[in-house]
């Protein structure tokens, strides 16, 4: 089961991400992606948000899981690069995360709450950058040098494809 991403493209992947937004202000997608999940799962029953729809893929509960683990990395990148000098951002392999945190074993509940509670306080700390913060660079391991700015549109738009892939998973995991 292969999730990870490859980025031989780095400007590529951005503009991928950039392009998800459709000219939305990051900060308000980011804001309404709990809500967004909670929408998605409500009433879906427990075997369809752990069924395997396409083989070699994750399930819609790993998907939340991988968001819930991308928010713990972005909070902890944010506050690297808003209090150090262009310092170094290691990259996280997420299909390694997902398969030893067991995601496609946990609850949907606590799930969606673990998501929620991470975007609130990783919001708030969103809010109040400013434009100077905002320009702070970090170096990522496989992207090189990223903005804050850039960081922030990009979960945003990293939000808006999971979305996207949670809501065509669903479709075709229901009997």
């Amino acid at each position: 089961m292969s999730q990870r991403l490859e980025v031989t493209d780095p400007a590529a992947y951005r503009r991928k991400l950039q392009d998800q937004l459709a000219g939305r202000d990051p900060l308000e997608v980011i804001g309404q992606t709990p809500a967004a999940l909670r929408a998605l799962f409500a009433g879906v029953d427990e075997a369809t948000v752990r069924s395997r729809p396409f083989p070699g893929k994750w399930t819609p509960l790993e998907v939340l899981g991988h968001l819930v683990d991308a928010e713990w990395s972005f909070g902890w990148r944010m506050r690297l690069v808003l209090g150090d000098d262009t310092p170094p951002i290691v990259p996280m392999d997420q299909e390694k995360w997902v398969v030893a945190q067991r995601h496609n074993q946990a609850s949907l509940g606590e799930l969606l709450d673990d998501f929620a509670a991470l975007r609130a306080i990783n919001l708030r700390l969103w809010r109040q950058m400013t434009p100077a913060d905002l320009q702070r660079i970090g170096v990522h391991g496989q992207r090189g040098e990223e903005s804050l700015d850039t960081m922030r549109w990009m979960l945003a738009g990293h939000d808006e494809s999971h979305l996207d892939q949670i809501e065509r998973y669903l479709v075709a995991a229901r009997p």
